[in-house]
């Protein structure tokens, strides 16, 4: 089976893409209404290492071609880590 974040990542990706239609991007959020609660997948599964997950966040506080708000969203998982 596809793994769920995957799934949720590469509909979230359609949303912001500029380069995608309005009707892919509707497609994209329908599924991740009703197939994905609105694209919150439970990552507390323990597939993941932390360490890669921590670093990834961290790149995204630092990253200057990334909007504040996920900024600000990446930190508070970082917080949230107690990373």
């Amino acid at each position: 089976m596809s793994n769920p974040g995957n799934i949720v990542g590469g509909h979230k990706a359609n949303l912001n893409n500029p380069n995608t239609s309005e009707e892919s991007k509707q497609h994209s959020k329908e599924v991740l209404d009703q197939e994905f609660n609105g694209g919150n997948v439970d990552t507390s599964s323990g597939d993941k290492n932390p360490n890669n997950v921590a670093g990834g966040l961290k790149a995204t506080t630092n990253n200057p071609q990334v909007s504040q708000e996920a900024k600000d969203s990446a930190q508070e998982r970082l917080n949230q880590m107690g990373k």
